[in-house]
């Protein structure tokens, strides 16, 4: 029959209209600017404060503001299911600059908006005239120019919902095969029968209720639970937010960005029980630990059920280039220990998804430090040669190998893909599920690949439209791969699984270097300048602290030294270190760097006073220490104070007369 995917298309796009009903406006609130940190204003009526009304609009770079206001449910929303929707005007734009929100409702957090999250289900059974509490703590992102907002509260239509995503991702499915394959054959017979069923002439009908359910039951029944169910190639998904501890935004907005992006996924997880996320960084959660205690033991409890995934091993996803073997290893050694402490959790895959090259000193670092599995994407961003492997063995300088796999999400392109580029910000939709199958590169030897999806770079994470996808997905539809919710490092346990001991598995030898940033050695010098200092203090601080324990008896001053510790592993991280960041996150920067100077070297010379202190020295001395494993013959600095006169020695041996 002519035109079938051009009508369900059109039947489709009618009932997306559908599913939300009785929008009524939210006109007014009480607003007023603010500042970061500016969360105790949550407990203020707002009366006194000024009015925005639809229509207004607010903004600026870098700026906060609280709107409030109250609503009541209508009489016609009784016993339904009511959303609170928000738009601004920049949907489709990129969300990390653009504007975003935390949300309360009756003084309670519920979640994050942004230009991808712009619902929130206020009540699943409403009551007519219960009012709620919204609060908006709106942060206007880093781009200029004023925002709209515009909110509402509606019905949600879960049934007709239901039916959209039924029929919405085996077409989008079948609209990337070809029209003789066998899978669109079926799969559109199965659609239109569904369409067929629908009686769209009165919507909100009885009878259009009744049409809704059937066509639904048929899917369900027929298509989802008969015809589908194949297991040929398993994707494993697993939600994810790369959120950059500093870039285009400073360190500030990186704590709020955590915060929205960790509690919206606590929300969805309500709604989802088959969702299952992954996030990296100790340091994301110590800011949430400090800020946000009520987010941390809810994320806690999560990790406890097994549906959050606390795994990455270093303390931030750090640049390997400029960042020393020692500081490595104290990133893994932070790491690790803090996501043992505060959840139990072992750590045993490096997830650096987004790091511009990878040193081949990794991989015996790794392997000592009790990791098995390493995983990116970056290395996909080449500029001239396309990496050949995307499951192998990657063999560092000292013969040390780990098992690497590279996540391949990407969208499907029919005929032969054009370009190589991947992605850690997947979308679940049947395009990249497909394209991530399509873009791997050892289908010989495994049909088993991962998929990180939720947007990304300045957080956000998965979305409720990527979940419903994620459900249909999981059914086996013909024609894509099967999806299964799942965690990386189950993924990488079945992997190690599956290509162990088989000699078709590759091996990559040495670096892994990133064709493209190729100012990670040279941009903003003086920020790597003070990285290369802080690890040289880091070192001496511990050295002269345990000399000054041992000689001494004195207490090491270990919280010091963490904290000095913890702050340079900040700045290591891959957009920091390496140049590619604003530059107020140099600024700031500069000013930690600094204090971290400072600390050290009261540390440094608190130790050597108390060491020399138990030396038994003639006249006017000067002590010399060498803090290295080996002799060594060096111009050692000092100042003499005016009108000195004498004799200098040595071991006896006279160095200066004067």
């Amino acid at each position: 029959m002519y035109f079938q995917l051009e009508r369900i298309e059109r039947i489709l796009k009618e009932l997306e209209s559908y599913i939300y009903s009785q929008e009524v406006p939210v006109d007014m609130y009480r607003f007023k600017e603010c500042g970061y940190n500016s969360y105790h204003l949550l407990e203020e009526d707002g009366e006194n404060w000024d009015i925005f009304k639809r229509g207004d609009r607010y903004g600026g770079t870098d700026k906060h503001f609280w709107f409030k206001t109250q609503i009541a449910i209508p009489e016609t929303f009784e016993g339904k299911t009511v959303v609170y929707k928000v738009s601004t005007g920049r949907e489709g734009e990129w969300d990390a600059l653009n504007p975003q929100f935390f949300i309360y409702v009756n003084k309670k957090l519920i979640q994050g908006l942004d230009v991808n999250h712009r619902e929130i289900i206020l009540t699943e059974n409403a009551k007519a005239g219960e009012k709620y509490d919204i609060d908006l703590y709106a942060f206007a992102g880093m781009l200029e120019g004023y925002i709209d907002l515009y909110t509402e509260i509606a019905i949600l239509e879960k049934e007709i919902e239901k039916l959209y995503y039924n029929i919405k991702v085996p077409l989008d499915i079948i609209k990337l095969l070809e029209k003789d394959s066998l899978e669109y054959i079926n799969t559109i017979k199965y659609l239109q029968t569904a369409i067929n069923i629908l009686d769209l002439r009165k919507p909100f009908s009885k009878d259009f209720y009744n049409s809704i359910n059937k066509a639904n039951e048929y899917l369900e029944k027929e298509f989802y639970e008969k015809y589908c169910g194949h297991d040929d190639v398993i994707e494993i998904c697993v939600g994810h937010t790369h959120i950059d501890i500093a870039w285009l935004w400073t360190l500030s907005q990186t704590k709020e960005k955590a915060a929205r992006s960790f509690s919206t996924v606590l929300n969805l997880m309500k709604q989802y029980p088959e969702y299952i996320f992954i996030s990296s960084q100790p340091q994301l959660y110590k800011f949430i630990k400090e800020d946000h205690p009520e987010i941390y033991e809810e994320i806690k409890r999560r990790i406890k059920e097994g549906r959050w995934e606390a795994e990455g091993s270093m303390w931030v996803e750090a640049d390997t280039n400029l960042t020393s073997g020692e500081s490595l290893v104290r990133q893994i050694l932070f790491g690790k220990r803090f996501f043992k402490k505060e959840f139990g959790v072992d750590n045993k895959i490096l997830w650096l998804p987004d790091v511009f090259g990878y040193s081949a000193a990794l991989p015996q670092i790794l392997k000592k430090s009790g990791i098995d599995y390493f995983m990116t994407t970056k290395i996909s961003w080449n500029e001239y040669n396309k990496m050949p492997y995307d499951t192998f063995m990657w063999r560092g300088i000292d013969g040390t190998e780990i098992l690497t796999h590279f996540i391949t999400t990407t969208d499907y392109v029919k005929g032969e893909p054009k370009g190589w580029f991947t992605t850690y910000n997947g979308n679940l939709n049947p395009s990249q599920v497909m394209g991530c199958w399509q873009r791997y590169q050892q289908k010989e030897i495994n049909n088993y690949v991962l998929n990180s999806y939720g947007y990304g770079d300045g957080g956000g994470g998965p979305t409720k439209e990527m979940l419903e996808n994620g459900k249909r997905l999981a059914k086996g539809i013909p024609g894509a791969p099967k999806v299964k919710m799942g965690k990386a490092i189950d993924f990488f346990k079945q992997l190690e699984k599956i290509v162990k001991g088989n000699p078709k598995l590759p091996k990559w030898v040495g670096e892994l270097y990133l064709e493209y940033h190729r100012g990670t050695y040279t941009s903003m010098a003086r920020n790597k300048k003070y990285n290369r200092k802080t690890e040289f203090l880091n070192l001496d601080s511990e050295l002269f602290s345990t000399m000054n324990m041992i000689l001494q008896g004195k207490k090491y001053p270990q919280s010091e030294i963490n904290k000095n510790w913890e702050i340079t592993l900040l700045n290591q991280f891959h957009d920091i270190i390496p140049g590619s960041s604003i530059k107020e996150v140099y600024e700031e920067s500069k000013k930690q760097y600094e204090e971290i100077n400072a600390r050290g070297k009261n540390i440094i010379n608190s130790a050597l006073d108390s060491i020399c202190s138990n030396i038994n020295l003639k006249n006017i001395s000067l002590v010399v220490f060498n803090q290295l494993s080996f002799e060594r013959s060096d111009i050692v600095e000092f100042e003499l104070s005016e009108g000195w006169s004498g004799d200098l020695e040595y071991d006896g041996e006279k160095l200066i007369t004067s």
